[in-house]
């Protein structure tokens, strides 16, 4: 365990200089291509960003208080009720409902942290990057498949920086399983399992669409809340949390952790596009799914994605399977501990051993647990992101004034979040082998599923 120590260590003394100017460090971080940013105009590295906030009332605020050392100048939010002890933090930042209206009048910001719910993720941070704005967009980056393909090519264009919020790619274990890996400690890895506690939230056939209509909070924009995705009326059932649940609005449990556990795993094992997804869920859902109008309303309340990869740099073909809603996959016989994290966790099955992780790359150790004793951590080759709590989005406001890509850049994260995005089609089809062409973003053998990868918009919104 000293040595593990030593190796912490040693990768949390990186210098600020190594990590921003080193052609070695940009040379580490290259898993894929990453799109190189035009400083915000003006700044240099010892100015502050003007920043913008855009749905502030959740994860938002938390994205918003690590960038405390910047200039908070706006923020926007079409619920102001709840979003309201944020606009009161930031008495000098001027309030906004309409995001529009805000990029339209506000010429002075150049960076913006978008939080909203998934649906409106990608209209949002499109037209922030089309008005020469930075942006940071939690996870999942958008709700089809084809609007992160479109934000990451936006993010090229238009070259401005980027970072999804998926927090845990910028923590040092995450760096260390991939070091690991590619050290070879467990082998060549040919199957790999993740798991969440997901849902949290009311989710499944024993919920139904509300069919009561309570009036609209006067606090509350509706309108712009329901956005690009099919009018519905209001109801308390799907704000200010549980519109995960819905496909309208959310992405599910995978969208929720998805972007967090498989990001390790992508990393690590320089996964990018599937060549087939498959969902498995309950027989009872699959009824209620058959016969209940409309469809298609909620995710089940517990799913399988299956996921095959081919074979790639030098890796062989690897099996990948997400499990949520209590479900499992089969507990190694050498793990004496728990499995993973009350999140979730991450299993890696290689032919000389296997290496286990919680949610966020958290606590990773080899299998069986006594091989950690004789075990030597490769030197880190990963440059490590200064800070803890703060550090992700510290990585984005560097990058923002000119500094490296952050390091889940959308070159980066969009792949990752079409991959997450992809085990959600699989389970609108359970029980149905979807074959998949990453590059054209075809469903190649199902007409009726590839129609998910592009969803409509409702009308007066485009992308």
């Amino acid at each position: 365990m000293e040595n593990i120590e030593t190796a912490k260590n040693a990768g949390a003394k990186m210098a600020r200089r190594d990590f921003i100017k080193g052609a070695s460090s940009v040379a580490a971080l290259s898993v894929f291509p990453h799109t190189f940013a035009i400083g915000a105009a003006g700044k240099s590295p010892n100015e502050k960003l003007n920043i913008a906030g855009i749905g502030i009332g959740g994860m938002g605020k938390n994205n918003l208080a690590a960038c405390h050392e910047e200039n908070i100048v706006a923020l926007c939010d079409v619920d102001q009720d709840y979003a309201g002890k944020i606009f009161d933090r930031h008495p000098n930042a001027k309030r906004y409902i309409d995001f529009r209206e805000m990029l339209d009048k506000r010429k002075d910001i150049d960076a913006c942290i978008i939080a909203t719910p998934d649906h409106t993720h990608a209209v949002i941070a499109m037209a922030a990057m089309q008005a020469g704005k930075h942006v940071y967009v939690q996870k999942p980056l958008a709700h089809s498949v084809w609007e992160v393909r479109k934000m990451t090519e936006a993010a090229r264009q238009y070259k401005v920086s980027t970072q999804m919020g998926n927090q845990g790619h910028s923590a040092h274990t995450t760096r260390q399983i991939c070091e690991w890996i590619w050290a070879g400690a467990i082998g060549d890895v040919r199957e790999v399992h993740a798991w969440t506690n997901r849902p949290v939230w009311p989710q499944g056939v024993e919920v139904e669409r509300p069919k009561d209509t309570p009036p609209v909070p006067d606090t509350l924009n509706w309108e712009l809340w329901v956005g690009p995705a099919p009018m519905r009326p209001y109801h308390p059932a799907y704000l200010p949390d549980s519109w995960r649940a819905w496909w309208d609005f959310g992405t599910g449990s995978l969208g929720d952790l998805g972007c967090h556990i498989l990001d390790a795993a992508f990393w690590a094992l320089k996964l990018q596009y599937p060549i087939s997804v498959e969902g498995c869920i309950s027989t009872y859902w699959e009824e209620f799914w058959k016969y209940t109008e409309p469809k298609n309303e909620m995710y089940p309340r517990s799913a399988i994605s299956r996921y095959t990869f081919p074979a790639r740099e030098g890796m062989p073909e690897v099996k990948l399977s997400w499990w949520d809603g209590g479900l499992m996959p089969p507990r190694p016989d050498e793990l004496e501990g728990e499995m993973g994290d009350e999140d979730g966790g991450l299993l890696f099955i290689g032919d000389k051993g296997k290496l286990i992780a919680g949610c966020y790359g958290r606590n990773p150790q080899l299998l069986p647990e006594s091989s950690m004793k004789d075990f030597t951590p490769p030197a880190p080759s990963i440059p490590r992101v200064e800070g803890s709590q703060e550090g992700h989005e510290a990585d984005w406001v560097r990058s923002c004034k000119g500094g490296i890509p952050a390091s889940s850049n959308f070159d980066y994260s969009g792949p990752l979040s079409e991959m997450v995005l992809m085990g959600n089609l699989a389970v609108r089809f359970p029980g149905k082998k979807l074959l998949w062409d990453g590059e054209k973003m075809e469903v190649t053998n199902n007409k009726e599923a590839n129609a998910y990868a592009h969803l409509a918009y409702r009308e007066g919104w485009t992308l």
